[in-house]
């Protein structure tokens, strides 16, 4: 493969940049940085990851390009030349392995029971890879009205009459249908895989009593992460819940890019505190309500991933110090709530690496978010982010933490091997056999998700096939900045390209693609010819 040209970003207009902010906030001008000038392997100078939660890749994908289209729901026909995914065939909806058969869920039965996505349960599920008791080891089919609980569950799908606006964007740029969790397990592992394809080397800061937070610990109590603790370094964690905190010498991407001095991020939903206790600690009690009428804590602490490490960590929950220092090394140090992320871009501030987290509500979780919901999130943001000027340089990677539990019928390369009896179970009560000084508890690749990639520069209507994880991205992010990698036995040293989503060699149409929020339908697309079809398609 030849090598990729580099790139510099252009100064952004600074006179631009503060006559903007000023008209934003006349009471109180700021000074905005003009963008760094690090070099990029890429024309890509700006990253967004979108995180979402708890999707597999057949419970949004299974039935691509072909929606039911009942009446009253937001239609959806694909276009004639949408290239094929590994999704359901006659015969897995038909006749499937498991105990029961997929069925598709209407738009009315978005709110659904959380399925269990625990470590164990997940690889007992996959079954040796026949992949056929998902009924018997993930399902959840009684919950909380008013979420939809039915028999067999945990197989069930939605195709484009629900959720749209991600069928809608991959029919204009790119998806793939081979891209993994990095190991099994829940949110916490997914989060920890995606800045630093490392869940080894974490401290439970109850050594003696916890079973939860850590697993395998050597003698100094170093073990890995397989379940949902939450974070030492937050004040917003529970303090019921057990907390651990990665070991120093634990590295993340948020390490690397500061080495660089690359522009940066973490914004979450919910993460600026409302209030602060007795004892002086943060409180983060923003709340939202979701469809179904149910009032969610917005903030969640084991989905901030840097909050396990101390170099990287906002304990108490800080707010930049200024809107110009959104992105660079202050007191907030990288994390920020979610409207900090738009404060800067107001004001031509956009970070070179953003990693978004939507409010609970919206971030996709079953049980307390839903895809509608979670629909509301993705296409304001990217309507938001397509009348950015810089977005002839950015490109949105929408990915998610782990699948649910929920049911996918790929069972993807064993690229890591544990064989810890006590909690692995893909194959005869093991993962395998580790090598000598391989870390446990790290079996993988897990599930199958879904991936898209939304840019100028992204492929249209393309299906990539590769095999990519949720490492592939921190690796895009280290190999177009020059980071190098975190090491210590990090899956980044691994992982697939995304490039192959991407048209580099082609010079970008400026496309843009507008969605209604609501129902996820083309709004209409802006520049870049026909995009290869027309907003009739839909």
């Amino acid at each position: 493969m030849k090598s990729e040209p580099m790139h510099r970003l252009r100064r952004a207009p600074l006179a631009g940049a503060i006559a903007l902010a000023i008209a934003v906030q006349v009471a109180t001008p700021v000074t905005v940085f003009a963008q760094d000038a690090a070099p990029t392997a890429t024309p890509i100078r700006h990253v967004v990851v979108i995180f979402q939660e708890n999707v597999s890749f057949d419970h949004y994908f299974g039935t691509y390009p072909r929606a039911a289209n009942p009446d009253g729901e937001p239609r959806f026909v694909g276009r004639p030349d949408t290239p094929s995914v590994n999704g359901f065939s006659d015969q897995l909806l038909n006749h499937n392995p498991n105990a029961a058969n997929p069925m598709r869920l209407d738009r009315n039965e978005a709110l659904t029971c959380d399925q269990d996505h625990n470590y164990t349960a997940e690889q007992k599920a996959f079954n040796a890879g026949l992949m056929d008791k998902f009924v018997e080891n993930t399902n959840v089919e009684s919950c909380n009205s008013p979420d939809v609980g039915k028999s067999g569950l945990v197989m069930d799908y939605y195709d484009g009459n629900t959720v749209t606006a991600l069928w809608n964007y991959a029919q204009n740029f790119a998806l793939s249908d081979n891209f993994f969790n990095t190991t099994f397990g829940p949110s916490t592992p997914g989060a920890l895989n995606l800045v630093s394809g490392q869940t080894y080397g974490a401290r439970s800061t109850q050594p003696a009593t916890d079973t939860y937070g850590v697993v395998a610990a050597n003698a100094s109590g170093i073990g890995t992460v397989i379940n949902d603790p939450d974070p030492t370094y937050d004040d917003c964690s529970n303090s019921k819940n057990p907390t651990v905190s990665m070991a120093n010498g634990n590295k993340n991407v948020g390490d690397l890019l500061n080495a660089k001095s690359v522009t940066w991020g973490w914004f979450e939903g919910g993460f600026r505190p409302t209030s602060t206790d007795a004892n002086g600690k943060a409180v983060c009690g923003a709340t939202s309500v979701n469809i179904g009428g149910a009032r969610i804590r917005d903030y969640i602490p084991h989905h901030e991933p840097f909050q396990y490490y101390q170099s990287t960590s906002n304990p108490h929950h800080l707010p930049p110090s200024s809107v110009a220092m959104i992105g660079r090394q202050d007191q907030a140090n990288h994390q920020y709530d979610l409207q900090d992320f738009w404060s800067a871009v107001q004001v031509g501030n956009l970070p070179a690496v953003s990693f978004l987290k939507a409010a609970a509500y919206q971030d996709g979780h079953a049980g307390y978010s839903d895809p509608l919901d979670e629909q509301h999130f993705l296409v304001d943001t990217i309507n938001r982010l397509q009348h950015n000027p810089e977005w002839n340089s950015t490109a949105v990677i929408i990915a998610y933490d782990d699948s649910d539990g929920w049911y996918d019928h790929v069972m993807g390369p064993i690229v890591s091997q544990s064989g810890d009896s006590t909690h692995d179970a893909l194959v005869d009560s093991s993962c395998g056999l580790a090598a000598p000084g391989a870390y446990l508890d790290r079996c993988g690749y897990g599930p199958r998700l879904p991936l898209l990639v939304i840019s100028p520069w992204a492929r249209t209507n393309f299906v990539d096939h590769s095999v990519t994880d949720q490492t592939s991205i921190l690796r895009f992010i280290e190999d177009n900045w020059a980071l190098g990698r975190i090491g210590d036995q990090s899956f980044d040293a691994r992982a697939g390209t995304l490039n192959t989503l991407f048209d580099f060699d082609g010079h970008p149409g400026a496309y843009r693609l507008f969605l209604d929020p609501r129902t996820g339908t083309v709004l209409h697309g802006e520049g870049g010819g026909d995009r290869h079809g027309r907003d009739d398609h839909f």
